[in-house]
């Protein structure tokens, strides 16, 4: 589903995703696109922040009130204090305009392929790792690692948002809860100390990005 104000804009990935095999529906502002997405629930929405009757990021607030599928957010705006609002409200992801269509193509099949069957999986399997969500075993290598409970947390936290951006306070509430979102040195040091369980140079982690002045980023 997209929702966009611009109708060129509107056309053009209308063209590259139906290309692309998806079924697609488009709202030129955010009531419409409300209307839609309580109708059809899409597999994922892209979704501009400048609509005429409400701000994207407010539509965001509301939509995920609800929806639990995948948002990537097209915009102009490329302000880091906007990026991140959008991914502490929810997105799953953020493109600046203009963007290229096969990069906006490649994430698109990343949010839809995260977003199968998660309650579904068991096991994840990330290169080297494996975390067993069942037996709550975390393997590198084939041999089991000893992770303190927090530690674990974070890492399933991670792990079930692989290649998602979580930005500092989203990590925070999530697995520390409600009034932890600025307690950013506490999660610094278990950052730090999971590194040097999961990942063969902490000082050059390969599983545990940092995204500067945002938050950490899985793969």
């Amino acid at each position: 589903m997209v929702i966009d104000d611009e109708p060129q804009i509107r056309k053009l990935l209308e063209i590259a995703l139906e290309s692309h095999d998806y079924k697609v529906i488009t709202a030129e502002d955010g009531k419409k696109g409300k209307q839609l997405a309580a109708s059809f629930f899409p597999d994922l929405i892209l979704l501009d922040l400048n609509l005429p009757d409400t701000y994207g990021l407010d539509l965001l607030e509301e939509l995920t009130e609800w929806y639990n599928g995948p948002v990537i957010i097209l915009s102009v705006i490329d302000q880091e204090s906007e990026v991140v609002r959008a991914l502490d409200s929810g997105a799953t992801d953020y493109l600046t305009k203009p963007f290229r269509t096969a990069e906006l193509m490649a994430r698109i099949r990343l949010a839809l392929k995260r977003s199968e069957s998660k309650e579904n999986i068991t096991v994840l399997q990330f290169g080297d790792l494996e975390l067993d969500l069942v037996a709550r075993i975390v393997k590198k290598n084939g041999e089991i690692l000893k992770l303190t409970a927090t530690e674990y947390s974070l890492l399933v936290l991670f792990a079930k948002n692989e290649g998602r951006v979580l930005t500092h306070q989203y990590i925070l509430k999530n697995f520390k809860g409600v009034g932890f979102q600025t307690e950013t040195q506490y999660l610094r040091v278990f950052v730090g100390t999971l590194r040097k369980k999961i990942e063969d140079n902490p000082n050059k982690p390969i599983h545990i990005l940092t995204e500067n002045g945002v938050g950490y980023r899985f793969q």
